[in-house]
């Protein structure tokens, strides 16, 4: 598989293995044609997460990870891509249903938007809320004192 997709991409695609667990680092323009065929090509018919990774001090701030399964080769691999602060990237909703919570998960905790997502909203925290909690720069103990105090009418706790 490796051999393949090296074949048809050169170096738009990087496979790499970490303590025996199979990853490929993928060009971002190329993400949407390698998730369809290791869907269709590969039998990758299973998308168990979609997530993302926040690392400020690098110029493409987020890594965004789909991880994989292949019911009939018991086989899984992850994907990822790199994009920078302010970057959307396609959704990948029309391969795997499943990817539609995961995606809006990834919108609400790092602020990553996905192209073509039927319902590109938050899922955990409030419409209103300012920040995405899963990002670095995100204080442990920050939180939105202002929706707090509009919506719930009390002090922050912190």
């Amino acid at each position: 598989m490796v051999a393949k997709f090296k074949g048809r991409y050169g170096s738009g695609i990087e496979p790499l293995t970490y303590l025996g667990q199979n990853y490929m680092v993928v060009d971002r323009s190329l993400i949407p044609e390698v998730l369809q065929i290791l869907r269709n090509e590969e039998q990758f018919d299973y998308c168990v997460d979609v997530t993302a990774v926040h690392y400020p001090k690098r110029e493409k701030q987020f890594d965004v990870v789909w991880v994989l399964y292949s019911f009939p080769r018991n086989e899984r691999i992850r994907v990822m891509t790199k994009i920078a602060e302010g970057e959307s990237i396609a959704s990948s909703v029309p391969i795997w249903a499943t990817a539609n919570w995961l995606e809006r998960e990834v919108f609400d905790m790092f602020g990553i938007k996905f192209d073509g997502h039927p319902d590109m909203k938050r899922i955990l925290l409030p419409d209103g809320w300012k920040g995405h909690p899963l990002r670095k720069d995100y204080g442990i103990l920050q939180q939105d004192n202002e929706w707090v105090q509009i919506n719930l009418g009390i002090e922050s706790g912190q």
